[in-house]
């Protein structure tokens, strides 16, 4: 129910895709877990105080909506703060969350906070696809260090692809065109289910909007894009070895 549950911050989402589709070990390693940690916080932490605070405490609708946003805030200023380093993405969620909580309150429509948890998904979906139209696919730099994997002889390949070759600057673009278009569907589809069904229930059916709209977008993005890339490389490496 957080705008941050929906992204789970772009770049977690893009590494989350890629790790998934070019792993090869059919076991998750120690370093991968801790990618499921945003989803606990921003998705399973909400939605479940939400419940607790309206059902088991006692309070309203909108008392229950802004405390349990708290959790998903707090978690975004700590990892700017551990970061240490300007984090533009996680500050638009975190500004859009404190705006539409106050917009909220001010209006005292439960109803118009539900909604504004798909400003981000909006905001982030146009820029991508916006990005992609000026030839600098946003979702890219998360994308390329999981494929590149630290290593030199990669990262070189990737250069030489990306300045020669087409199909390689067009999977690039795709995958940041998938995932636009994704995050931009799941914000019009949890509008309107913010102002068309019951309150208790866009509550719980949108984390399911956003969960399938994430398994689309992987889906997606990985055939089309993360799988064509990676096999390019392969080729490229093996080209750069034999010569």
């Amino acid at each position: 129910m957080s705008i941050t549950a929906t992204e789970i911050s772009a770049e977690e989402t893009v590494t989350a895709a890629a790790t998934a589709v070019t792993t090869a070990a059919p076991a998750r390693t120690a370093g991968s877990r801790p990618s499921f940690l945003p989803l606990i916080v921003d998705v399973a932490v909400p939605v479940g105080s939400y419940y607790l605070l309206k059902n088991g405490l006692g309070m309203s609708t909108m008392a229950a909506l802004g405390w349990s946003s708290v959790v998903p805030a707090v978690r975004t200023v700590w990892g700017m703060v551990k970061e240490r380093k300007a984090n533009a993405l996680a500050a638009l969620i975190l500004l859009v969350n404190m705006v539409g909580l106050a917009l909220s309150l001010v209006a005292g429509d439960p109803r118009l906070m539900l909604a504004k948890d798909s400003g981000v998904s909006s905001v982030i979906g146009i820029g991508v696809l916006v990005s992609v139209r000026l030839g600098r696919p946003m979702m890219t730099q998360g994308m390329k260090p999981f494929l590149v994997k630290g290593d030199a002889a990669r990262a070189a390949a990737w250069d030489r692809l990306s300045a020669g070759s087409e199909a390689f600057r067009k999977a690039e673009r795709t995958f940041s065109l998938v995932w636009g278009t994704v995050l931009l569907s799941e914000c019009v589809a949890k509008v309107v289910g913010a102002y068309t069904l019951p309150i208790d229930t866009m509550v719980w059916l949108g984390t399911v909007v956003t969960v399938a709209s994430m398994v689309l977008a992987f889906l997606l993005s990985g055939r089309f894009a993360v799988v064509p890339m990676a096999k390019m490389l392969e080729h490229e490496l093996a080209g750069g070895a034999h010569s």
